[in-house]
């Protein structure tokens, strides 16, 4: 990848894509945004790849955009207007392509994660975090409030959470994200690549169809009303029935033998 900045590795079904920026604690610029973007619609489409690992390479998991290469664009003539929309609307893409991935896509956090970071670890679809960790939105404390990192946040955590930690700016440690639903699960440092293979590959053994048809239906139905929510995934749900590995899945319980699934 692009002077390495992005590293990919895999093991069986799963990839793993690890941000590699490690003297500026990983921080996005916009060719890390876009490679990292790339890697993911990729990775989303390769039919050998069911769980996606989203890690960091050095002392912190990402420190939030590139303050440096934002403040170096107001020196251009629109002050750097331009460059401050493509940043931001790369980033948003970004953040929605994990969430639409058809693979499950998991996080895994240690040092820091702030702003645009913190953004990363909630648009995920699963994160484990070294205890040592910590999160925040410290946009507050330098006159940026962190408007879009608020999306994806006040998307996992409840809004009087989400409210102080953007308004303080304030770190929070990994167990307290673990108290508000930030990130699934707190293991010891050294634990935490292999904790998070091993996740992986426990979602990666399910059957890939199954495990696309229900991540769509899970981000579609959180913005439904109730009713319209159970339209909606009793529709999924018999559209599920229909499809081979339910019928494979079904009978090999039945039959009390292991399921043999399709791939995507």
């Amino acid at each position: 990848m692009t002077d390495d900045i992005l590293i990919e590795g895999r093991s069986g079904a799963v990839a793993t894509l690890t941000l590699n920026r490690p003297t500026v604690r990983n921080c996005l610029s916009l060719e890390l945004l876009e490679v990292l973007h790339a890697a993911i619609l990729r990775l989303g489409a390769d039919r050998d790849i069911h769980v996606i690992i989203l890690a960091a390479n050095g002392p912190a998991f990402c420190a939030g955009h590139d303050l440096k290469e934002l403040n170096a664009a107001r020196q251009k003539p629109d002050k750097g207007r331009a460059f401050f929309e493509e940043t931001m609307d790369k980033c948003a893409r970004l953040m929605t392509a994990i969430v639409t991935c058809p693979k499950p896509v998991i996080a895994s956090v240690h040092g820091i994660a702030t702003a645009a970071g913190c953004q990363l670890v909630a648009s995920c679809d699963l994160a484990l975090a070294a205890d040592n960790a910590r999160f925040a939105t410290p946009g507050v404390n330098i006159g940026l409030f962190c408007s879009t990192p608020m999306v994806a946040l006040s998307r996992n955590v409840s809004r009087k959470k989400a409210m102080e930690m953007l308004l303080t700016g304030d770190m929070i440690p990994a167990a307290e994200a673990l108290q508000h639903g930030l990130v699934n699960r707190v293991v010891a440092p050294d634990t935490l690549p292999d904790a998070t293979q091993e996740l992986a590959q426990q979602i990666a053994d399910k059957a890939p169809a199954t495990v696309r048809i229900g991540k769509e239906a899970f981000y579609r139905q959180c913005e439904l009303p109730l009713a319209e929510a159970y339209d909606y995934t009793a529709a999924v749900m018999v559209m599920n029935m229909m499809e081979p590995d339910a019928e494979e899945g079904i009978g090999a319980f039945i039959e009390k033998r292991a399921p043999q699934w399709r791939k995507l």
